[in-house]
């Protein structure tokens, strides 16, 4: 009796705490929710909708990437250069210009056969990049947003734990009726399944993402977690150091050196990258990656722009071959995020997850003011609805449930 008690009183607690932090942090929760949903698909949105990332394949060689820098800084002259991308054949070849602070985002689409310039585009303005600025920091400025999103993840991981709890049933006989929802009840009935059915079943993913998004939100967090998993390299993104005392004449330009010898050595490779030194000591760093749909096999590999000698990392942010299994998780982080780990079966999941996570706190919040105004009758109905799901004399077997199972680049 005094156990029963005690978990009766565990779960008060709970509810309590589930209710005023969902209260509080809901609006938040669902603007993060709804905005990685809408994201799902960008890249294949954006590919259906602009057509100045491809070109026609040609039987000539692309244009090395000092010739396509050299077209792109004519084009944006004064901004800050940061890679050359090489995509699949048919793909246009993308020059990066990026500055941290203030942000300045830009890329010049090009012809990687001709030279030819396709679209300057700044990345920072349009649909998706509106979005990802509130799925990120909630539009506002980004020392202020971050923050608050990283501690409404948290909250919101708390409450997917919590709700699972509340969720969980006593007895196997009573199982069933946490699964099903009862559609020709009163709206406030289907609203109350449709937050405690369909949240249990999106539980599991909205951990996943929560989790991933935490990695993101806090160093500690994803400290923590990669020590958990056995890692025992950095997670901090630190560049090699080039010799600056190393004198070297070469026939060509030193990027367009390294890009031909990946070249010849990754000649399957989705996406070739050649970051340019943006310091007299900075390494020419290689970004190879078999897939241009994921981030996590990508191979991030540093050159000397002197002696154009490859250069160690302490990091996990190295070739492929050199990461551990944690460093593998933690490089799979977005990846995971965004559901592209499983392919598009995987976004799609991703975008419906979303979704239902987005309505939690809607129909959460529809729970809470329908209590608040319910009256007679209804107050006794509603309060007594475990009594009303749970079943009568009637033995059954709960269902067997399945639990389904976040690239740094440059």
């Amino acid at each position: 009796m005094a156990e029963k008690k005690l978990s009766t009183l565990f779960k008060k607690v709970i509810g309590k705490l589930h209710l005023w932090l969902g209260l509080v942090s809901g609006i938040i929760v669902f603007i993060i929710a709804i905005t990685g949903c809408l994201y799902a698909f960008q890249a294949e949105i954006r590919n259906l909708t602009e057509p100045h990332r491809f070109v026609t394949i040609q039987n000539k060689p692309y244009l090395p990437p000092s010739q396509l820098k050299d077209i792109a800084l004519a084009a944006l002259p004064g901004k800050h250069l940061h890679a050359v991308l090489y995509g699949k054949p048919g793909k246009a070849a993308e020059v990066i210009f990026y500055h941290p602070d203030p942000v300045d985002y830009h890329i010049a689409y090009l012809n990687p056969y001709t030279g030819e310039v396709l679209k300057l585009s700044n990345e920072e303005e349009g649909f998706f990049p509106f979005i990802l600025d509130g799925h990120f920091y909630l539009w506002l400025p980004h020392e202020i947003g971050q923050p608050i999103v990283a501690s409404a993840t948290l909250v919101f991981f708390f409450m997917l734990i919590s709700g699972i709890i509340l969720w969980w049933p006593r007895n196997k006989a009573a199982a069933k009726q946490r699964f099903t929802i009862k559609w020709n009840a009163r709206w406030r009935r289907k609203n109350y399944d449709l937050h405690n059915v369909l949240g249990f079943y999106v539980s599991w993913l909205g951990i996943i993402f929560a989790t991933t998004g935490l990695v993101w939100g806090f160093t500690w967090f994803a400290e923590g977690l990669y020590a958990v998993t056995g890692g025992q390299k950095s997670l901090m993104y630190t560049e090699p150091v080039s010799d600056t005392t190393y004198v070297a004449s070469f026939d060509e330009p030193a990027i367009d050196k390294i890009w031909r010898r990946m070249s010849a050595e990754c000649p399957g490779a989705a996406v070739l990258e050649v970051h340019v030194p943006e310091t007299a000591s900075s390494p020419i760093a290689v970004g190879v990656n078999p897939d241009d749909g994921t981030y996590w096999q990508n191979d991030n590999i540093y050159f000397d722009q002197y002696s154009l000698k490859e250069l160690s990392v302490d990091h996990i942010y190295g070739r492929f071959k050199d990461a551990a299994a944690a460093d593998k998780l933690m490089r799979m982080n977005y990846d995971i995020h965004v559901g592209a780990v499983l392919g598009l079966a995987g976004k799609v999941l991703a975008f419906c997850a979303s979704l239902l996570c987005a309505s939690l706190p809607v129909t959460g919040f529809y729970i809470w003011w329908g209590r608040r105004k319910k009256k007679g009758s209804e107050l006794e109905d509603e309060t007594n609805t475990e009594l009303a799901r749970k079943p009568v004399a009637v033995k059954r077997v709960a269902p067997v449930m399945r639990r389904p199972v976040v690239a740094a680049n440059k």
